[in-house]
């Protein structure tokens, strides 16, 4: 008998962008029986897989991003004393058997929707070929991402590819991650060479997400599957990987894809880095003493797109008690300064539950290695720093665990001072409004959205940047050069080469961190020092040739060693300000997945 499935829809956007941040309905269902009337069903129905990057976001500290940055040296777990979940992933360990389970459910609940369209699509006839291929391009990707997190935070997890398919069991790793590179590339080759600026998933967001993949799983399980292979000290990365089709994808194939990407696709990167995080919103920019009178401009003022944004996930004013709150950016309610203060001692920054405070040893090897880097003022606020929150008081709610002075502001929600145009339904206007969002987006609010801490962040979360992209090129050409981009005089080191990317998984257990390995010093040039700081050991020098034309991306062979400690090594990377002639430090940084940035990002 055939099996009739309901699909969960959402017409116009949900997770998605549209022309309007208003424009937004409520999810409903489509039986598969009846599905595509039209074109335009697919569209609703392919909205409902968006809509689980949301999901998440009703409890973002059980998911993968939050648990990455929390497990990384440069964060610690924060919260209050009930936050128990926050402080374990910081420490590594378990306070309860299901701690993150919540994420396992929901990811999998957006798996279910995309092979649902997925068998549909595929069977469907009567309808434009090129709707049908962006449906199920976009549909791959989405699954392929969702197989990501879920591979990323607890090893091999199932491989469900069907609706129909009842063998929930483990399989075989290979198998699972030669799926995710395999939807990647089909999403590669379905998807049109077009850039996209609402929110969806093009053709180029698809070749970045394959290249993390790649050199995730490549490196990673390049010695193989067992635990004995995952902490092998040598390193051996694979260079072609069979996919469950029968095909063969090789690391030439996918460099390929990277450099169309580079080439082709569109994206930039933002000429002042400061511009990229929403501190610099016109709401705020020129009240907010470390960016007045200095011509900042946020990307995304006024639904504005931002150039280096590839994928991101979005949010809309109809996060609510009543639906969910996961249409609002969690990450950066639960970032926020912890809370208990009026407005005017932490503006510009909004208030949450003070998760991911940044750690102290971090900002000390930072200040030491590059005094005079504008990214540690540009990524971090200094609660001692008058030009930050003078008015700042100390204890959160009289119980904040591992306060440390240091808030990223990167994910940070931002508060506003209202300008007069609010006006509450009741009560006396406000002095200052939770989140600038309120001024920029006036009207149309779910009632329980408007001016509420909790709900109002709905300013994107930026997953993969163009920026990332020019460091994967780096790391699967291993360029043996430098890429400096020229902005301004003085001018200012956008990029750098990741010489070392953090591999971790939960399943296993370790750190692994890769070294440079055989480098020499070129004739005529400099060796500036790469410091590898962490909490528990004396931090690791690595010294890396620094040719005086820096015209391109650098990454050399590497090697595998273990770390002695259980906490994750995060090279960083500042921006250091430097002559044509003369070239500086250059501290690096890597993340959990070892590809981008998580809280000090480029």
């Amino acid at each position: 008998m055939k099996k009739i499935f309901l699909l969960a829809t959402a017409v116009a956007t949900l997770g998605l962008t549209s022309c309007s941040i208003d424009n937004v309905e409520n999810i409903g269902e489509m039986s598969t029986s009846e599905f595509p009337k039209t074109d335009g069903d697919i569209e609703s129905v392919l909205a409902g897989v968006y809509q689980n990057l949301n999901e998440t976001h009703a409890n973002p500290q059980c998911s993968f991003l939050y648990a990455a940055c929390l497990a990384s040296d440069d964060q610690f777990g924060g919260g209050g004393t009930n936050d128990k979940l926050m402080q374990a992933e910081d420490l590594l360990c378990n306070y309860n058997a299901d701690m993150t389970n919540q994420f396992y459910a929901d990811r999998y609940k957006g798996v279910a929707r995309a092979n649902t369209l997925l068998q549909v699509l595929e069977n469907a006839g009567g309808m434009a070929e090129d709707v049908k291929n962006k449906g199920i391009g976009e549909s791959k990707f989405l699954r392929a991402f969702y197989y990501y997190e879920l591979a990323s935070m607890y090893g091999n997890v199932p491989l469900i590819t069907s609706p129909d398919q009842e063998d929930t069991k483990q399989g075989d790793v290979k198998v699972l991650w030669g799926q995710i590179l395999q939807d990647l590339r089909d999403a590669v080759q379905l998807l049109p060479a077009a850039k996209r600026t609402d929110g969806r998933i093009d053709k180029y967001t698809a070749e970045a997400m394959l290249g993390r993949a790649w050199l995730f799983y490549t490196g990673f399980y390049g010695n193989g599957t067992s635990t004995a292979d995952l902490v092998s000290t040598s390193y051996n990365p694979l260079t072609s990987v069979d996919l469950p089709d029968g095909t063969t994808l090789t690391k030439q194939d996918v460099i390929g894809y990277i450099d169309d990407c580079v080439n082709n696709s569109g994206y930039t990167l933002v000429p002042d880095f400061r511009n990229l995080w929403a501190y610099t919103n016109n709401k705020v920019v020129e009240d907010y003493p470390y960016t007045k009178g200095q011509g900042l401009a946020w990307v995304e003022n006024d639904n504005g797109v931002n150039p280096e944004a590839m994928f991101a996930i979005k949010f809309n004013k109809l996060a609510s008690w009543s639906t969910t709150i996961g249409y609002a950016n969690g990450i950066s309610l639960h970032f926020g300064v912890r809370g208990g203060q009026d407005y005017a001692g932490t503006y510009p920054f909004g208030q949450g539950w003070g998760a991911g405070i940044v750690a102290p040893n971090l900002v000390n090897d930072w200040k030491a290695a590059e005094p005079n880097d504008m990214r540690l003022k540009a990524s971090i606020a200094d609660v001692n720093d008058t030009n930050e929150m003078p008015n700042y008081t100390r204890g959160g709610w009289a119980d904040f665990v591992q306060e440390t002075d240091y808030y990223s502001k990167k994910w940070s929600p931002i508060c506003a001072k209202n300008d007069g145009s609010f006006v509450p339904k009741e009560g006396d206007a406000p002095a200052y409004l939770a989140c600038f969002e309120t001024l920029m987006y006036p009207g149309n609010w779910d009632t329980s959205g408007e001016n509420n801490f909790q709900l109002s962040n709905i300013h994107d979360l930026v997953l993969i940047r163009f920026a990332d992209v020019l460091l994967m090129q780096s790391e699967l050409k291993e360029m043996p050069q430098v890429l400096i981009r020229f902005a301004q005089e003085p001018v200012c080191l956008l990029l750098t080469a990741i010489l070392c990317r953090l591999c971790r998984t939960s399943a296993v257990g370790n750190s692994l961190v890769r070294v440079s390995a055989g480098m020499t010093s070129a004739a005529g040039t400099s060796l500036p020092p790469l410091w590898l700081s962490r909490r528990t050991s004396p931090r690791t020098t690595v010294v890396i040739p620094i040719p005086t034309n820096h015209t391109m991306v650098v990454m050399h062979p590497v090697t595998m060693q273990r770390l002695d400690s259980r906490r994750c090594l995060r090279p960083r990377l500042p921006l250091v300000p430097f002559s044509r002639t003369t070239v500086g430090q250059m501290p690096l940084q890597s993340t959990p997945d070892g590809n981008s940035s998580t809280m000090l990002n480029h």
